[in-house]
């Protein structure tokens, strides 16, 4: 009688355990329906771990072993989204909601949109890529193009699947997006074993998650409890047709997916899904600020499409804020970087919606007024979106007597010079650039991670460096290395510190044109419209003489955000600060994509309109972008390529108008082809 191979016996052995344990961890974190105990199930993953222990070789990535966390790493590595992950706009009105389906039904004329409402759950977005069936990467949203890849983070978190169920007829690559979140009670059993130990507190589940996903060791990460749910799926194949059909693939693939959701068929349905939550938000388990409302249809949201920042097929409607009573003890004023002078409220300490409250905004002149608001007066605080503390109401009853009226400011805060308010606005600005508060709030800005992401440069940091007079503008911190000895007998810097600062300065220099774009603070110019703008123009000097039209022909720029930046770059101190910034080596033209060869979309700028079958429409875009070719949302005498797909629309009817070359799908693919 032959004898059995013992590695092929430690192989089926292995093999069965992971099956086992897989299907435990899906009943258990999924299903929430286990079927063993605790003790049988750290058995089986004990001894998995001694056979794989035993036979390194037998080790594989979607081994649930892999997710009591590798070694701890450096830094994560940025990567970038196959797919944008934008923002939703923010609602906490029926009107505003309605003026949103207003807007829908507008868009998709004669057909009827459907809504998928979901639970809107307060936690950290991210992304998981599945490779082959495959759990291969995972990143945070980052600025919404790119973000952290935390890849050994997400794996330690048994709620997310290393390898999907039922890998038949699963397309090869797909994406997952979802929230990673706690339980409130699992958050407080944390922070009181925290407390025990000595350790410092969290101050809610939400930032808890957030600061647990940013740890550079996975082990302690593993330690955490980390909950995943999903809400999003995106294919290029085999997609089904709706946002709920969707959410019934992603349970049936593995992932944990809200029970709370619903399909709505008219607004009066999504409103009655809303107030239904806001009434019961206390008995979910864990922090939820409202209902996500999605327009179901896949086709009617390519369809719709996105705006710089957010899609126009979905929209958070948000749970009235959470408030709390406190005394205000004075008002003070900040200068932000480009001026605008700010009352803020200073407060006697108050919790609200899991936080310490001390500042509060109070936006502006105007709106004191309205509220009457006075120093020693009781106020209502809430948190906008229960993020953005503000003064809400004043309770008239506990006024104390004698409380005076406010009157706002009539010099700058922080230079004395006198402020001014522009007749169709409602804000105050310092007008003198060297104001030391402008110039710290630049730089903190310029240096943000957002921005130049420069490593070393905090708020204490800049505060010395602007302080000293070391500068005056962002452009010097590139020449600081000339001050070096000065910055080094700065009290309590040193040799090391100031080598770090240099290093991250000098680095910086390599990051892309979008980010100084940002960096350059101009007025309506956010990360998301810094990389439309930044792609579109493809280098500072092509932006340099780009006109008010040129830049509204860029999808997602309107009137306001063009003048912005035409008016920046039209200012000679800022053409100056730029020059000398380009001098000092700033990257400042667009990484070229990778050309195909033999192409014929070089140099042309092409618009896409209606719905394409074989792919989206932001595949579409990256094909003709890789190819050389430049996308634009609006036909004019500039287009010199239209590609229609189905229920094209005006644009189409424009194109033929202007003699403008047209070609369908088909067309389109044999382009690619060529």
């Amino acid at each position: 009688m032959a004898q059995r191979d013992p590695l092929a016996a430690a192989r089926t052995r292995a093999e069965a355990l992971r099956t086992a344990i897989r299907e435990h961890d899906h009943r258990y974190y999924v299903l929430a329906q286990p079927s063993i105990a605790d003790e049988e199930y750290d058995a089986l993953l004990r001894e998995l771990q001694q056979l794989e222990k035993d036979h390194p070789d037998l080790v594989t990535p979607d081994s649930p072993t892999m997710r009591v966390g590798g070694a701890p790493v450096k830094e994560f590595p940025t990567v970038t989204h196959d797919i944008p992950m934008l923002s939703l706009a923010n609602t906490y009105s029926v009107e505003e909601v309605a003026e949103f389906d207003k807007r829908v039904r507008a868009t998709l004329g004669n057909e009827r949109p459907a809504y998928a409402c979901e639970l809107k759950y307060d936690g950290i977005a991210v992304s998981l890529i599945y490779d082959k069936g495959a759990f291969v990467r995972g990143a945070t949203r980052g600025d919404g193009m790119r973000g952290d890849d935390i890849t050994a983070n997400l794996r330690t978190i048994r709620a997310i699947p290393l390898r999907l169920h039922g890998a038949r007829g699963i397309p090869r690559r797909l994406e997952v997006r979802g929230e990673v979140y706690m339980r409130r009670a699992d958050f407080d059993r944390m922070n009181k074993e925290r407390g025990r130990a000595g350790e410092k507190l969290f101050v809610n589940p939400r930032n808890s998650a957030s600061g647990t996903l940013k740890l550079l060791d996975p082990r302690e990460v593993a330690r955490r409890p980390l909950l995943f749910t999903a809400y999003f799926l995106r294919s290029e194949e085999n997609m089904p047709a709706t946002q709920t059909a969707c959410l019934d693939l992603l349970r049936k693939l593995g992932f944990p997916v809200s029970e709370q959701t619903r399909r709505c068929s008219s607004l009066e349905d999504v409103v009655a899904f809303w107030k239904t939550w806001e009434e019961r938000r206390e008995e979910i388990p864990f922090d939820i600020d409202g209902v996500v409302v999605k327009v179901d249809s896949l086709q009617h949201q390519e369809k719709l499409g996105a705006i710089a920042k957010s899609p126009r097929w979905a929209i958070a409607f948000k749970f009235a804020s959470r408030k709390a009573e406190t005394r205000l003890n004075s008002i003070l004023f900040q200068v932000g970087r480009v001026g605008t002078v700010t009352p803020v409220a200073d407060l006697e300490p108050v919790f609200v919606g899991g936080s310490t409250v001390r500042r509060a905004t109070l936006h502006n002149e105007e709106y004191i007024r309205a509220l009457d608001i006075r120093v020693g007066d009781t106020v209502v605080v809430e948190k906008g979106g229960d993020v953005i503390p503000k003064v809400s109401a004043v309770v008239l009853d506990k006024r104390p007597k004698g409380a005076k009226k406010f009157s706002f400011a009539d010099a700058c805060p922080a230079c004395g010079t006198e402020i001014f308010k522009p007749e169709d606005e409602a804000n105050y600005y310092c007008e003198n650039s060297r104001c030391p508060a402008q110039v710290r709030e630049r730089i903190r800005h310029f240096g943000s991670r957002g921005a130049m992401d420069i490593e070393g440069l905090g708020e204490a940091v800049v505060d010395t460096l602007v302080g000293g007079k070391f500068v005056r503008d962002v452009s010097d911190l590139y020449r600081l290395s000339s001050q070096r000895a000065k910055l080094e007998a700065v009290d309590g810097w040193g040799k090391k510190s100031v080598q770090n600062l240099l290093d991250g300065i000098e680095r910086s220099k390599q990051q892309p044109f979008e980010r100084a774009l940002f960096a350059f603070g101009i007025r309506h110019v956010g990360e998301s419209v810094a990389q439309l703008v930044a792609r579109h123009a493809t280098s500072l000097d092509r932006l340099l003489n780009m006109t008010r039209e040129d830049l509204e022909e860029v999808s997602g720029i309107g009137p306001q955000i063009a003048d912005s930046i035409v008016h920046f770059f039209a200012d000679r101190s800022n053409r100056a600060l730029v020059e000398r910034l380009q001098s000092a080596g700033l990257t400042t033209k667009v990484k070229s994509l990778p050309k195909k060869a033999g192409t014929q979309f070089t140099g042309m700028t092409v618009v896409l309109t209606g719905t394409l079958k074989s792919m989206t429409r932001d595949v579409a875009k990256q094909k003709i972008e890789e190819r050389g070719g430049r996308i634009a949302s609006s036909v004019s005498k500039k287009t010199s390529l239209v590609v229609a797909g189905t229920d094209a629309g005006s644009k189409l009817d424009t194109a033929r108008k202007l003699g403008i070359r047209v070609v369908d799908e088909n067309a389109f693919l044999k382009m690619l082809k060529t």
